[in-house]
């Protein structure tokens, strides 16, 4: 048997303890913090703002960040566009949270599969990235209804993003679960979250005092009311708001760091003055001021001073300024006569400046149906991008990847006219086989993750600022194009409706978020179909939101929307079926009309200006499963002359792996297509959008069921592209 000397010993014991030490940081990386001993996972500080300088522990930390959505790119394609953002020399990643995709019935939470979030951002620690998360509750992100569910639309007197009870209520239930997962994945913990965001570009909203306060922890005004949000629920890391230029004097709060969004170059000079005016407190309102100066015990006069002191202060921030100038300013003009009241401003001063953030650099914009497709030249952006670093900000891409809007997710914006957003949020056309141009949203990496010009140009200027070699690019996922396919089987939509759950009856017609389906949680997404009996002609007239087909019996006479009011029904013997297909094209995200956004048919439906009555409403929101119910025998070969609105079904042969590709639905108008089962998203003939991403980890090898939802017309074949197609451009100016 061997025997060890005292002098080997100490090189075992070291080995062994080194493989403990190891042993713990595997487990700590997968935040399994209660297997962790206290001295090993104990950090001393997380993010901070000192001065003009962020810090990470006793290091300066500049936030290269860029802005990937879980929930809107393939869970099995996470740790690909993770690892291209890191190569791209960025150090942090920053992802919204959607509510209502996290709890699309109230009470019940879903963080399952592709929105499994603490896996996602687990996967970002893994890769070597910090996070900042922003949970909202409102979200914006182009999302329906701003990432707010649709059910809490049901309470009439909803006000949301207030402290009214209705919504405070739900928000805190909500809380309550996410910030149970969010907590461990904080900083402090062991985790890579060093910075979360109040709510979002509140200040363009703007619709209550006392909400932001509630969002970040205060209580509400009923004190006996124990309802608290972010830091109450164990929220340690730095605070940040997040607003454009026009909300930034009206989203700012105390404790919570004040970043900006913009894109031009023409808008940084907001990022140098306005931000910094912000921050330091001089776009307070003079009733603020008054009571800083009765906090002070200055004299009775001092919240003139102090006001005017913040006018001329501020109109001369330039960077590199520091407190004393500003003293030395007042001084000049007479103010700085009252020694303690200098003191006391230049204090304020000095404490306020904090660092620079633009939280969101927007490296394109987002596209609308019928519009242009929008992009952003790459020159433009390593020069906005460049200018912003070199005035001593943070900053963060967004979107590095935008993904893609599954499903019926996306939101609208309605202002002078309704727009809905497109399927994509993050796609291009190829130029050569590693880069592509320009993309939706103008993203950093296209829909499909593909290199674009802005990514190479990136890559090379934040390389240069890091000083330090970047992680290799990983290589591009295969594209293919499959061959065509042709539908073989077809079913009419009335005959469907036979296989489908019982119909809602009701007197009068019934918005989507109140019908009683989905244990009282209403409608969400999709359509509805609202049916009743007339005997006679006219001019049928309705508030339809959005986009409401009109049918006598089986055959399509006109649309009701936004701007067609009125649609004429004509002459039929005996009892006529009046049905209306209504589609919710998208909630609005953004703007003061969100209390507004209930979908269906909104109050009564007027034939001759006298109400209908009886009315059969149908849900179709073709969730998962909705298809099981009409599958097997019950489909039709395809007739010459479909009746529409139909379902078509074909077959997609995939002979080995499987790859990414993209479907081209030329000939048809409108709709819905699912592969799979899986809601790939709606596509229009009106553009700009041609083709919608299908990710190759949802086919199989072998035989894959496609099925389209065709409202109007539908072509003869559905094709494939190794590459996207987007219709006419526009560059945002």
């Amino acid at each position: 048997m061997p025997t060890w000397s005292a002098r080997r010993r100490p090189g075992r014991t070291l080995g062994l303890l080194l493989l403990v030490i190891l042993s713990f940081l595997v487990l700590r990386r997968w935040s399994w913090r209660g297997l962790v001993p206290t001295w090993l996972r104990h950090r001393h500080s997380g993010l901070q703002a000192k001065g003009q300088n962020f810090m990470l522990e006793d290091s300066t930390f500049w936030i290269f960040g860029g802005s990937i959505h879980y929930f809107r790119v393939p869970r099995e394609y996470w740790r690909d566009r993770l690892l291209k953002l890191r190569a791209c020399g960025l150090n942090t990643l920053t992802t919204y949270v959607p509510w209502n995709l996290h709890e699309p019935e109230r009470g019940k939470f879903d963080f399952s599969g592709n929105l499994d979030l603490e896996a996602f951002v687990l996967l970002a620690a893994e890769v070597g990235l910090w996070v900042i998360l922003r949970p909202g509750p409102y979200v914006c992100s182009e999302l329906d209804l701003g990432g707010l569910p649709s059910w809490l639309l049901q309470d009439s007197g909803m006000r949301l993003r207030t402290t009214y009870k209705g919504f405070t209520d739900a928000v805190d239930l909500y809380f309550d679960h996410l910030m149970s997962r969010v907590v461990p994945l904080q900083y402090r913990y062991g985790g890579p979250v060093i910075a979360v965001q109040v709510e979002n570009e509140y200040g363009s909203y703007n619709r209550d005092p006392a909400y932001m306060p509630y969002v970040k922890r205060e209580r509400q005004a009923d004190l006996s009311d124990p309802s608290q949000a972010l830091e109450d629920r164990g929220i340690v890391e730095l605070l940040l708001t997040s607003d454009n230029k026009d909300g930034l004097s009206k989203g700012v709060m105390d404790g919570v760091l004040a970043t900006i969004n913009l894109q031009s170059q023409s808008e940084l000079q907001l990022l140098v003055t306005y931000l910094l005016s912000v921050q330091r407190g001089c776009l307070m309102g003079e009733e603020d001021l008054r009571y800083r100066a009765s906090d002070t015990s200055i004299s009775p006069n001092a919240s003139l001073v102090l006001w005017r002191f913040c006018e001329r202060g501020c109109a001369e921030l330039v960077p590199g300024v520091i407190s004393v100038s500003l003293g030395q300013s007042c001084a000049k003009s007479g103010s700085g006569s009252n020694t303690r009241l200098w003191t006391v401003l230049r204090g304020i001063v000095v404490a306020s400046v904090q660092p620079k953030m633009v939280m969101e650099y927007w490296t394109g914009w987002f596209d609308s149906w019928g519009g242009p497709h929008n992009i952003l030249d790459s020159s433009e952006v390593l020069k906005t991008v460049s200018a912003i670093v070199d005035a001593g900000s943070s900053i963060n891409l967004y979107m590095f990847h935008g993904g893609t809007n599954f499903g019926f997710m996306n939101g609208a914006l309605h202002f002078q006219d309704y727009k809905s957003d497109v399927t994509s949020y993050g796609k291009c056309p190829q130029l050569g086989p590693f880069l592509c141009t320009q993309l939706y949203y103008d993203a950093v990496l296209t829909e499909a993750g593909d290199y674009t010009a802005k990514y190479v140009k990136l890559r090379e200027f934040f390389g240069s600022v890091s000083g330090a070699p970047l992680p290799l690019p990983p290589d591009l996922l295969p594209k293919t194009a499959y061959e065509a396919v042709k539908p073989v089987f077809c079913l009419s939509l009335w005959d469907v409706l036979p296989y489908l759950e019982e119909p809602v009856s009701s007197e009068k017609p019934v918005n989507m978020e109140n019908l009683p389906i989905n244990d009282g949680n209403g409608q969400s997404f999709g359509y509805t179909l609202y049916e009743t009996t007339i005997t006679s002609s006219g001019i049928l007239s309705g508030l339809v939101r959005d986009r409401g087909q009109v049918f006598v019996n089986t055959v399509s006479v006109g649309f009701l929307d936004y701007k067609r009011k009125e649609v004429a029904i004509p002459l039929i013997q005996g009892f006529i079926l009046l049905r209306i297909l209504v589609e919710n094209c998208g909630r609005v995200n953004y703007g003061d009309n969100i209390n507004d956004q209930r979908k269906g048919l909104i109050g009564d439906l007027y034939l001759n200006d006298s109400p209908l009555r009886g009315f059969k409403i149908y849900s179709l929101e073709m969730k998962k499963g909705f298809f099981k119910s009409f599958l097997g025998d019950k489909w039709n070969p395809v007739p010459d002359v479909p009746t529409f609105p139909a379902f078509f079904l074909g077959v997609l042969s995939v002979p080995l792996s499987p790859y990414d590709t993209f479907m081209k639905l030329e000939g048809w108008e409108k709709g819905v297509v699912f592969v799979n089962g899986q809601n790939l998203g709606r596509y229009w003939n009106v553009g700009p959008q041609e083709t919608l991403y299908l990710p190759g980890v949802w086919l199989a090898e072998g035989i894959n069921q496609v099925i389209v939802f065709e409202e109007k017309m539908a072509g003869p074949m559905i094709q494939f592209t190794e590459t996207p197609h987007l219709g006419r451009r526009q560059y945002v100016d």
